[in-house]
């Protein structure tokens, strides 16, 4: 009997319904070539939600998310909207959607492929070879914390503020995320914080302790001022195995890593929850308006967010394998995007670049029978 798995595609803004586009190409490929059906429907997040029905996250995009097994988006946001007011802003949708389905789990994979280390800022040594995974708490910390807002004092100044807070179940959840991953990788676990000046993650800290030294003892746990993992992520980031960390930390060590590996263009993400609900896959990289339509973006950061999705939220391990093997072998061949163009390389588009790695995939298929 066929196994059938539905996936709810949120195009969004940008580029988005670019990288969208050719990542559905390589879902139909799998769907029939593997051993589980795809099903897709497509609904509205971000601006283009807001241009169609006046909200970033509609109602309907809500109730198909969760009636789905997982979720893939592509990009919200841009200049276009950044004078509305914030709740209608597209970034609000992006919240909003990891909120209702609770995700807490963002996993940001930093690899640097073999093709790529020279496309790298840094030192080939420094980053050739580079497997980092960083898990950022997802729905809790300032970016969701209660007061918030920004009001003006009875002397006419403005003052604007927001909370920082976490409870000890937020922290332990997420831990033992980094944890499990871990054992599975280099059993190695860095959690970042600011426990020297901010209480929150001093809390942070203590419980990220106790859940080792009960859970996790057979790892490895060591702590890092987020200032100094900043540094440390540029300076000698192979010395990292998993990082996990406080959602705004997160949100900047993780864009920080990205270009450890060349370009933004390149990395995938997976938000995930508690067992049984739809996990959310997205590339890293923005809605980048600026090449919007043009045919320029690069589709591999979203191509294995949906490697990601196969492997998390599929149980699809071998799939997962063939498709990210697929990627470095169109790599090894000199293909480009603009992003990460070097010299020598053939310079591809959106299109070319996708239409690549489903060529991949099906001579893979053709050697292995």
């Amino acid at each position: 009997m066929t196994v059938s798995k539905h996936i709810l595609l949120l195009p969004g803004d940008g580029i988005g319904p670019e990288v969208v586009a050719e990542t559905v190409k390589i879902i139909e490929w799998f769907s029939e070539n593997g051993p589980v059906k795809f099903t897709t429907s497509t609904s509205l997040l971000g601006g283009a939600a807001y241009d169609a029905v006046g909200t970033p996250f509609p109602e309907e995009t809500v109730t198909n998310a969760k009636k789905s097994d997982a979720v893939l988006l592509g990009a919200v946001g841009g200049p276009k909207w950044e004078s509305l007011p914030i709740a209608k802003r597209p970034e609000k949708g992006l919240l909003g959607i990891r909120k209702e389905l609770a995700l807490f789990a963002n996993l940001r994979p930093a690899i640097c492929f073999d093709a790529l280390a020279d496309a790298s800022s840094l030192k080939h040594n420094i980053i050739a070879g580079l497997d980092i995974m960083i898990v950022r708490e997802l729905t809790g910390g300032i970016y969701f914390g209660q007061p918030r807002g920004v009001e003006t004092l009875p002397d006419g100044t403005r003052r604007g503020f927001n909370t920082e807070v976490y409870t000890s179940p937020e922290v332990e959840r997420i831990g033992r995320v980094a944890f499990e991953l871990a054992a599975k990788r280099g059993g190695r676990v860095c959690s970042v914080d600011k426990a020297n000046v901010l209480e929150c993650t001093e809390m942070w800290r203590e419980e990220m302790i106790k859940l080792h030294q009960k859970e996790y003892p057979q790892l490895e746990l060591s702590h890092m001022y987020v200032d100094n993992a900043a540094m440390q992520l540029v300076r000698n980031p192979k010395q990292f195995d998993v990082m996990v960390t406080t959602n705004m930390f997160g949100d900047i060590l993780s864009d920080i890593a990205s270009m450890l590996t060349g370009s933004l263009g390149m990395l995938p993400s997976a938000s995930l929850g508690i067992a049984g609900t739809p996990g959310l896959y997205e590339p890293v990289h923005g809605s980048a308006p600026d090449i919007a339509g043009k045919g320029a973006a690069n589709p591999i950061a979203t191509i294995l967010s949906f490697a990601m999705m196969l492997r998390y939220s599929f149980d699809l391990k071998p799939e997962a394998d063939l498709l990210e093997n697929a990627v470095k072998n169109v790599l090894a061949q000199g293909l480009r995007t603009g992003d990460i163009m070097q010299d020598g390389m053939k310079k591809v588009g959106t299109k070319e670049m996708g239409e690549a790695i489903l060529k991949t995939l099906a001579s893979s298929k053709r050697a292995a029978a």
